[in-house]
């Protein structure tokens, strides 16, 4: 039988130790985890609506997702580090703050600036509350049994957040309105920074000062890489601003790297790296989120444009990929402790390429149940299974005082791979005839993402995880 993945360590606790709310301390970190995973999809039901009401263009209305993808992605990497300087539950909370505010703004937004300005602040918030969430969650939980749940719940809501965000984002915007969906925000978020000081655990400032140059280097790298990524989906990879974007990044990220091997205190301590778990984890996470958020994008125009549903319709249409995500979330420590997490995760990226490989058949006189319905249920399974391994091994091995800049990675991993995944596959749908031939191009495209994927999580993950299995067999023996 397979050894686990081991998680980070946490200073806090020792196996035997409980946290004296787990289950209050476990709902407060998963609620705000969801909402700001809620609002990557949330708008995409709602564009139409929004497009009327706002008098926004096809420019426009991109940039509204785009403003906060933006701020989002490019941001972790100093939010995770302000979270380690600060005090993660403080952070936390300003974050949950920030994003609540943000949320209320756009929930009254009088014109289309205001909304995607608004949105930018979201995002803000979102850059925040995501890395502090990982890391206080390894820091209330102790290593095993415990924490493996825990990271188990955490990964099934970076799943279901997505697809919920499109359930309720369609029903928002058909029965009361498209502001509905981000005024929820408000009273969850306002209900979580309430509590989260009464039952979080406390984690004093580390002494220690921000790696400035690192800090802006990573801020705009990050959002270089992120922004032309985002705007070659509309003018294409030759354009010279998508170009010049990509070169800057290219520029500013190598001098990131070359900085951060010298710093004393580096915002993205490059050590992180040394092991090939976790860099395979990060890779692996980028190339499966990419897929997945063209799988969301696409199928939800496959529902609404092709098969006719109304966006409530395409919101439930989700529903056999969410509930089997959601079974197989509950039973994932299980499965990860009688099979090991580097098999469960081959295995489930193996399950989503097949149903997306199904998926991408799909054809203008397609039927919901053949075509979609089906193919989610092995899509959902997938999720179920890659996606607490691939945050196990994100964080596997890490000191404590590296918990926050493995968080922030594991975060930016999956930003960076929706971004660049939904940018590839509009771009390779732009190229076909008919919408219907379009969107089962980009879900073929979105399945050479996940082969790609497994064969990163075949030649990193699983060596790496098959060698520490034997060393620990080596050293219980000795």
């Amino acid at each position: 039988m397979t050894t686990s993945a081991r998680p980070l360590t946490s200073p806090h606790h020792t196996e035997a130790e409980r946290p004296a709310h787990p289950r209050a301390i476990l709902a407060i970190i998963l609620v705000s985890y969801f909402l700001i995973l809620l609002d990557n999809s949330v708008i995409f039901t709602g564009l139409p609506s929004i497009a009327a009401s706002m008098n926004l263009d096809a420019g426009g209305l991109a940039w509204v997702q785009d403003a906060y993808t933006l701020a989002f992605g490019g941001l972790l990497l100093l939010g995770a580090r302000l979270g380690d300087l600060l005090g993660r539950r403080r952070v936390f909370v300003g974050g949950l703050a920030v994003f609540v505010t943000a949320s209320f703004l756009i929930g009254v937004s009088p014109a289309g600036w205001w909304l995607i300005a608004a949105r930018a602040v979201q995002g803000v918030g979102a850059a925040v509350v995501a890395p502090s969430a990982l890391s206080l969650l390894t820091a209330s939980f102790p290593a095993g049994e415990q924490r493996s749940r825990a990271v188990a719940w955490y990964a099934a809501t970076a799943g279901i957040g997505s697809s919920a965000g499109l359930l309720v984002g369609g029903a928002a915007a058909e029965w009361i309105s498209w502001r509905a969906a981000f005024f929820i925000n408000v009273p969850l978020g306002i209900a979580m920074a309430v509590l989260a000081p009464r039952y979080l655990p406390v984690q004093q400032p580390k002494q220690g000062r921000l790696d400035l140059i690192g800090a802006l280097a990573a801020t705009l790298g990050t959002s270089a890489l992120v922004f032309g990524i985002i705007e070659s989906a509309e003018r294409g990879w030759s354009s010279p601003l998508v170009v010049t974007a990509l070169l800057v990044a290219a520029a500013v990220l190598t001098a990131l790297v070359r900085h951060e091997a010298r710093a004393a205190q580096p915002i993205m301590p490059l050590r992180l790296f040394a092991d090939r778990r976790r860099w395979g984890a990060y890779a692996a996470r980028f190339l499966y989120l990419g897929a997945m958020m063209g799988f969301f994008f696409f199928t939800t125009q496959l529902m609404q444009d092709v098969l006719g549903f109304t966006a409530f319709q395409a919101g439930l249409g989700f529903l056999p990929m969410t509930a089997v995500n959601f079974a197989v979330a509950t039973l994932i420590p299980r499965i990860v402790r009688r099979y090991g997490d580097a098999p469960v995760l081959v295995a489930g990226i193996a399950l989503t390429l097949a149903g997306m490989a199904w998926l991408a058949q799909v054809g203008s006189t397609s039927t919901y149940l053949t075509a979609i319905a089906l193919p989610m249920v092995l899509i959902g399974l997938g999720q179920g299974l890659a996606f607490a391994p691939l945050t196990s091994f994100g964080i596997i091995g890490v000191r404590a005082k590296d918990a926050g800049a493995a968080s922030g990675l594991v975060n930016a991993a999956h930003q960076l791979g929706m971004a660049t995944g939904l940018a590839v596959l509009v771009a390779a749908s732009a190229k076909a005839d008919g919408l219907a031939s379009g969107i089962s191009t980009a879900l073929t495209w979105g399945t050479g993402l996940l082969a790609l994927c497994l064969i990163v999580a075949v030649t990193t993950i699983v060596p790496a995880q098959r060698a520490q299995n034997a060393a620990n067999r080596k050293e219980v023996r000795a």
